[in-house]
């Protein structure tokens, strides 16, 4: 789908909301001007997205929160996390053939519960301030009532019919009469609206326990699934700290372990000295230093991280700046790192939803929402409407790796969401989708704004480079680089070792962020949206 922009960034004075679809960051907007809290009108956002957006994110999928407390000054984290069921194990996987977690179908959709839904009821009981039905009300709507499908949604549909079509559940919501819809065709998930309305009269306990938490577990044991009632009644948020680093005046949180947070800060690390700002914008050493700071930061990605209540995770070490001056020394400016030399793994391959929020009294979420792969596990649990994650296709089968398979444990996350401050004021509020490609797209939107001077908007229409692999067979230093790069840079990258794929001129598969940015002098509010998908920066 060819995109075009030219947009502004979206200024206001009081609130303003960011996210992937117009429609969503309206319900958020709502809810801020009814009263409600930079929480309440994340959850409503989110809720949102979950049924007008359902190939990216869901109910059956987890999510991790940044909070700004402003009359605190404190970033609160908060971790929603699926956790691994009980009977999920691998021995469980290798006595039935499986050398790794499948991708889609009913045992990644069961091997870890729900954490999403746990985290809206723990952020609204601590920051909101409107009843948790009011936030859900757009969605209910949505839900009930049916909305437009965009043509981006209707291409996902098309792209996974096969998978969708193999379940009747799936297949009777996305491929009803038998065919992927067209762009604006009407969508209804009745079911999905009830248990939208459960969740609003009754909280957490409308989702794991009750009807619906009945549901979900019957489905999966008659299915053959993992996940149990008691696996579900044991899901909940856990609040925590995040972690922090400092590039140049920035401070910058990000989410921590299980997440891959800590990336963006390392990467930040071992750029510093290099003092982009001086150097050409969008030139050969912008892109060349970024990516390898990336190789780097991910080699210890895949080394260490992991759930931190199962392993050791040497956090200290791998956000300080000695470690980065250790690490800096495999960088050569005139040479593509070798991927043999300083190897990472994953994929660039995974959908997600990130929400930024400011209210009236400058709090501030930071959100990211997912069910990992296009419609996660391509599975709907029965009568609740609800497409199941396939966030567990994560684990590792390799009874040594830090993030091994083990029961209520949660795995590895490309899921990650900062704020940053200057001179002790929030500044920014910003994250993005793609599995792999989230810090990626975090560092790239943070340098353009702090080094080159870009505002949010222009930030986030940058060209967008992605180094990693969508698929198996393409090498995995594949640098995937929009076409709207100077030639030049492009030509002096492949001199300096770089493995090319040259994109058109806008990709969506570069990514979605969002974000918003705080004028310091005055408090006024710009927003930006991706172009690369359907979102809104929305203020009042």
């Amino acid at each position: 789908m060819e995109i075009r922009t030219g947009r502004p960034a979206t200024l206001a004075p009081r609130g303003m909301v960011a996210c992937p679809h117009s429609l969503a960051t309206q319900a958020g907007v709502d809810v801020l001007r009814a009263g409600g809290s930079a929480v309440d009108a994340a959850i409503a956002t989110s809720a949102a997205l979950s049924v007008i957006y359902p190939h990216m994110t869901g109910l059956g999928g987890d999510a991790f929160w940044l909070i700004y407390d402003a009359k605190r000054s404190a970033v609160k984290y908060l971790d929603g996390g699926g956790r691994a069921a009980s009977a999920a194990s691998i021995h469980w996987f290798r006595e039935r053939g499986h050398e790794e977690i499948p991708f889609r179908g009913m045992l990644p959709a069961t091997v870890t519960t729900p954490g999403s839904v746990a985290s809206w009821c723990a952020a609204h009981a601590a920051y909101g301030r409107l009843p948790l039905l009011r936030n859900l009300e757009s969605a209910i709507g949505y839900a009930q009532d049916g909305f437009p499908v965009t043509a981006r949604l209707a291409g996902w549909i098309a792209e996974t019919a096969p998978e969708l079509a193999q379940q009747p559940e799936a297949s009777a919501i996305f491929l009803a009469g038998g065919n992927p819809p067209r762009a604006g065709a009407k969508m209804v998930n009745a079911d999905l609206a009830r248990t939208l309305e459960a969740v609003g009269d009754s909280g957490w306990a409308g989702f794991y326990e009750g009807e619906v938490g009945a549901e979900l577990a019957r489905f999966a044991q008659q299915r053959g699934g993992l996940f149990t009632g008691k696996d579900l009644a044991a899901q909940r948020a856990a609040w925590g700290d995040p972690i922090k680093g400092t590039y140049r005046d920035l401070t910058l949180y990000e989410t921590p372990a299980p997440t891959q947070g800590f990336t963006v800060l390392e990467m930040l690390n071992l750029i510093e000295p290099f003092e982009l700002h001086k150097r050409e914008f969008l030139g050969p050493d912008h892109v060349h230093l970024l990516v390898q700071a990336k190789q780097i930061a991910y080699h210890d990605r895949d080394r260490w991280l992991a759930d931190p209540a199962f392993a050791r995770v040497p956090m200290d070490m791998l956000l300080s700046k000695q470690y980065a001056n250790e690490r800096r020394a495999l960088i050569d400016l005139n040479r593509a790192l070798p991927w043999d030399q300083v190897p990472s793994h994953g994929s660039l391959k995974g959908d997600t939803v990130y929400i930024a929020v400011v209210d009236a009294e400058g709090n501030a979420v930071s959100l990211i929402h997912s069910l990992y792969g296009v419609f996660g596990a391509a599975v709907v649990a029965g009568s609740t409407g609800v497409v199941l994650q396939n966030r567990g296709a994560y684990f590792s089968l390799d009874p040594n790796h830090p993030n091994r398979l083990e029961p209520g444990k949660v795995p590895l996350h490309t899921l990650i969401a900062s704020l940053g401050f200057r001179n002790d004021k929030l500044w920014s509020v910003l994250g993005c989708m793609g599995a792999d490609g989230q810090p990626q797209i975090q560092l790239q939107t943070t340098i353009a704004m702090l080094d080159f001077g870009r505002d949010i908007q222009e930030a986030l229409e940058t060209p967008r480079w992605l180094s990693g692999r969508f698929a198996l067979g393409e090498a995995r230093d594949t640098l995937h680089v929009e076409g709207r790069f100077p030639p030049a840079t492009l030509d002096e990258l492949a001199r300096r070792g770089h493995v090319l794929n040259r994109w058109s001129g806008w990709n969506e598969l570069a990514g979605h962020a969002h974000g918003i940015t705080i004028d310091p002098d005055n408090g006024m509010l710009s927003g930006g949206a991706d172009p690369r998908s359907d979102g809104a920066a929305i203020g009042y």
